[in-house]
């Protein structure tokens, strides 16, 4: 079953929709934002990007510009960027190359992909997420992790082992930083091996909060991601 969208304060945006370039919120504008999302997650434009398009993702989403959308996303445009249209002349003007496939991904929301980023040095990140409509978006999942990423909060992403004190001293270190956490979670492959912590924090995490953290003998990755 798909991952609900948590309660909130609705705002005029919820109705009248998002500022954006059409002609759908869901298809196109929450597409752009997903694929921001994503981008800012893996830690910037990949070289490369394999897009697997699920639902009505797939069976619509040409005509609404969807897999435009997910690539202007990806370079970093936001929903109400004219560039939107060309995104794939851009893209290959910046280096990333797209491609796309239909998938079956299992219960999830129907307008929902699965991008699986490829950085310069060889870094990868496999995605998922879903666009819930009105711009509204939701990362259901990160290299096989479950998680709940809505990309309205600043985040900071932590990679580590999973072994006892590594929670304590990352908390440790923002507390120290004056950073408030907001919200947490943790998901681990088995006990004692790789583990994925996410953050969501009341302000962005600073570099030199981040480089302690990643300083960290059991984190092999840290990335702070912006509010998209």
């Amino acid at each position: 079953m798909y991952h609900e969208r948590m309660a909130r304060q609705r705002s005029i945006f919820d109705v009248v929709g998002p500022i954006m370039i059409g002609p759908s919120s869901s298809h196109t504008a929450g597409a752009v934002r997903l694929g921001a999302l994503a981008r800012a997650v893996f830690g910037g434009t990949p070289q490369a990007a394999h897009i697997e398009l699920h639902g009505s993702f797939a069976s619509t989403g040409t005509g609404h510009g969807t897999d435009l959308a997910l690539v202007a996303g990806l370079l970093g445009l936001t929903p109400d960027d004219a560039r939107i249209v060309t995104a794939f002349e851009l893209a290959t003007h910046s280096g990333l190359t797209v491609t796309f496939a239909e998938a079956d991904l299992g219960e999830v929301h129907p307008n929902s992909a699965r991008l699986m980023l490829r950085a310069h040095d060889g870094h990868t990140m496999s995605v998922c997420g879903s666009s819930l409509g009105g711009g509204d978006v939701l990362i259901t999942a990160i290299d096989g992790f479950d998680v709940e990423i809505e990309g309205e909060m600043p985040l900071l992403v932590v990679e580590h082992e999973d072994r006892l004190g590594e929670i304590a001293a990352v908390t440790g270190i923002l507390a120290e930083s004056g950073v408030n956490i907001a919200r947490m979670s943790v998901s681990r492959e088995r006990r004692g091996a790789r583990a994925l912590m996410l953050i969501e924090t009341d302000a962005e995490v600073d570099d030199a909060t981040s480089d302690r953290i990643a300083a960290l003998s059991g984190v092999s990755a840290v990335r702070s991601v912006p509010a998209i």
